[in-house]
């Protein structure tokens, strides 16, 4: 069978296979990660989520309702798309945003790939980040931060190894964005390991300098070109061998027709 002919539900299997096959040979030799622990991660970072996610809330209230009739008007009811992510210590939250893709479904009914479901408005919004607006609301309730590793889906949990697994040490995020400016679609392996840096050295200062970091890749046009590419690079599966993160195009054939042929 074709990796591309797997439904979801088979991916999914595919994934805990893997899981179960890789990571107790993975996890011995994975370094122990402690994070920060200090007066701002402990104290002040949630005192500046409040105020900050209350103000950006009173001040983009104009734009969300703009935001909701033209998502109204160009995609229908449901206007907000919510999902279950995973947050500090595995906890799982609802996440709610502003629809910008279709529910289209191919002849399986399952849905399409995101980049063809996605509007042109919604690329607009992805684009500027408008999108996550409403995650601001989720920083005020204490689920997310300003800054952290970016809420992942809850079937993605079981799948890291124990050093990625650390990234949920901490709230999620709005972004944890990388160091240095990117000029492609970055791989889960430099998302995953840019997130644990930021785990073992959270302070005022990093996370300043992570802001600073989200505003100049907002107004670089290779970094808001790359972050407009949807899904690119494809699911996160788990691991090769070596302890490499893949996707599915990493995952060996043989190992799909093992399963399903």
């Amino acid at each position: 069978m074709k990796k591309s002919d797997l439904t979801k539900a088979q991916r999914w299997q595919l994934a805990d296979y893997l899981a179960e096959q890789r990571l107790p040979a993975i996890n011995p030799g994975c370094r122990k990660v402690t994070p920060a622990d200090n007066f701002y991660s402990r104290y002040v970072k949630r005192l500046l989520d409040i105020l900050i996610s209350l103000f950006v809330l009173i001040l983009t209230l104009p734009l969300n309702l703009v935001i909701l009739i033209i998502t109204a008007v160009t995609l229908g009811t449901p206007i907000f798309f919510k999902q279950e992510r995973t947050g500090k210590d595995a906890r799982i939250f609802q996440l709610v945003k502003f629809r910008n893709m279709t529910n289209e479904r191919d002849e399986r009914g399952e849905l399409l790939p995101p980049a063809r479901r996605v509007t042109k408005c919604g690329r607009f919004l992805r684009k500027t980040s408008l999108d996550e607006l409403l995650n601001f609301w989720s920083i005020l309730k204490g689920d997310m931060s300003l800054i952290g590793p970016r809420p992942l889906v809850p079937e993605y949990t079981h799948r890291y190894n124990d050093f990625h697994k650390m990234r949920l040490a901490v709230r999620p995020g709005l972004e944890c964005p990388p160091r240095e400016p990117l000029d492609h679609v970055w791989t889960w392996q430099e998302q995953f390991d840019n997130d644990i840096w930021y785990v073992e050295h959270i302070s005022f200062l990093t996370d300043c300098k992570m802001i600073l970091n989200l505003v100049r890749f907002a107004l670089d046009r290779k970094s808001a070109k790359a972050r407009a590419s949807v899904n690119e690079r494809g699911t996160f599966f788990g691991y090769d061998e070596e302890g490499r993160v893949i996707n599915l195009d990493g995952v060996p054939q043989e190992i799909v027709d093992q399963m399903f042929d």
